[in-house]
C-alpha cells in the first residue's frame, strides 16, 4: 500500500529570513528527500486550505480573524511587536493549508488510500491553543486532523505521540479532558513551554489520557528505547487506537541548537521503526507522521528521510552526522517507575 506525502510550496511562503524556523528547513527536508529519489516513490497528496467550519472546532473565530488580519496587514509578531512567534504576508494562507495538508493525510490512511503519510507542513502547531499561537505556531496542526477523524471519519480513539524537544502544551490543552485522544509527550524538562510533568495526566473524563515523559538533558537513542518498551508500546496496547498520530520534531537531535537531547538520526530511525510496528499491531497501519521542529537541517532533514525510506522498505539509515560527540545518558529509570506506578502499568 502507498506511502504518501503531503506538501504544497505555500509553506515555504511562511517566511522570516531572521528567524531560526524559515523556509530553508523545509527546503533542505525536500533537497534530501529528491537526491535520495524518495518522492517519486510516493503518493503526493492534493491539499487544500481548511474550511472555516473545521479550523474553529479548535481554534476561536476571534483568534482566526486576528491571525488573517495581521497577514493581510504585511505581518509582524504575533502577540506583540518582535514576538518570535511571527506573521509574514502568506502565513495565513500557509497555515490554512498545513491544516489541510494533515486533513488530506489523515483522510488518505483512514480511507485505505495510503498506509502511511508525512504531511510536511509549515508553520507548525504543537504550541498553538484554541485562542492563541506561540511557540513559532499559528493554528494546531495535529489537533485539527484529530478533530477531523473523529468528528467526520469516525475514528473512536486517536492517539498522539509527540517526541519534539518542546512539550506540546497547545495539543495537550485541547484534549485535556477528552477520554477519546490519548496524548502522549516525550521532551526535554527545564526548557520552553516549562509544562509537561509527569503528574499532568488529564482532568475530568480524560484523566489518564494525558501522559507526559519529561526528559533531563543528555537523554539520547537508549533512553528513548527504554521509554518506548515501558511506557509508550503499553500505554497504546491498552487505550487501542484505530489511529496513531505524530508530531514529529527532529530537535532532539544532539546537533540542535535549540535543545539538549542527544538522539541520532539513527535514534530516529528506530524510533519510527517502533511506532510503525504499534500502527500495523493496534490500527491496522493508520500512521500520520506531522512535521514540527528541528533547526539542525541536516538532522532534521535525514531524520525525516529515514522516516520514508523505512515505509518504503529500505532498512538501511543514512545518518551523515553520527554519534554524538559526548553523550552523558542520564538514567530515566525513576521517570519509567513514576509514570508507570501512576498509570497504573503495573
Amino acid at each position: 500500500m502507498a506511502v504518501a506525502c503531503a506538501f504544497d510550496p505555500i509553506f515555504l511562503e511562511h517566511d522570516d529570513p531572521r528567524h531560526i524556523e524559515r523556509r530553508d528547513r523545509l527546503e533542505r527536508i525536500l533537497e534530501v528527500l529528491r537526491t535520495y529519489e524518495v518522492l517519486e516513490h510516493t503518493l503526493s497528496l492534493p491539499v487544500e486550505p481548511i474550511s472555516m467550519e473545521r479550523l474553529t472546532r479548535v481554534h476561536e473565530p476571534g483568534y482566526v480573524e486576528r491571525v488573517r488580519r495581521l497577514a493581510e496587514r504585511g505581518g509582524g509578531g504575533l502577540n506583540f511587536p518582535g514576538d518570535e512567534t511571527y506573521v509574514s504576508p502568506r502565513s495565513f494562507e500557509a497555515a490554512l493549508r498545513a491544516a489541510g495538508a494533515v486533513e488530506a493525510a489523515v483522510a488518505a490512511v483512514w480511507e485505505g488510500r495510503a498506509r502511511r503519510a508525512f504531511a510536511l507542513v509549515r508553520p507548525p502547531g504543537h504550541h498553538a491553543f484554541p485562542d492563541h499561537g506561540e511557540g513559532f505556531c499559528l493554528f494546531n496542526n495535529i489537533a485539527l486532523g484529530t478533530r477531523f477523524a473523529r468528528e467526520e471519519l469516525g475514528a473512536r480513539r486517536v492517539m498522539i505521540v509527540d517526541f519534539d524537544l518542546h512539550h506540546g502544551n497547545g495539543t495537550q490543552a485541547i484534549f485535556y479532558t477528552d477520554p477519546s485522544v490519548l496524548y502522549l509527550s516525550t521532551h526535554q524538562w527545564g526548557i520552553y513551554p516549562g509544562t509537561g510533568h509527569w503528574r499532568e495526566i488529564g482532568a475530568g473524563p480524560g484523566e489518564g489520557t494525558t501522559i507526559n515523559l519529561p526528559l533531563p538533558m543528555g537523554v539520547g537513542d537508549r533512553g528513548f528505547e527504554r521509554l518506548f518498551e515501558e511506557v509508550i508500546a503499553p500505554i497504546a496496547r491498552r487505550f487501542e487506537p484505530e489511529l496513531l498520530l505524530v508530531s514529529a520534531g527532529y530537535d532532539p537531535h544532539w546537533g540542535d541548537p535549540l535543545g539538549g537531547l542527544t538522539m541520532t538520526v539513527s535514534g530516529f530511525a528506530a524510533l519510527t521503526r517502533r511506532i510503525t510496528e504499534l500502527a500495523d499491531a493496534l490500527c491496522d497501519g493508520r500512521l500520520v507522521f506531522v512535521l514540527e521542529g528541528g533547526y539542525h537541517r541536516d538532522a532534521l532533514a535525514y531524520g525525516v528521510l529515514a522516516a520514508f525510506r523505512l515505509w518504503l522498505g529500505r532498512e538501511d539509515v543514512i545518518d551523515p552526522l553520527g554519534p554524538p560527540p559526548r553523550a552523558d545518558e542520564p538514567s530515566v529509570e525513576g521517570l519509567i517507575a513514576n509514570v508507570r506506578r501512576l498509570h497504573r502499568l503495573g
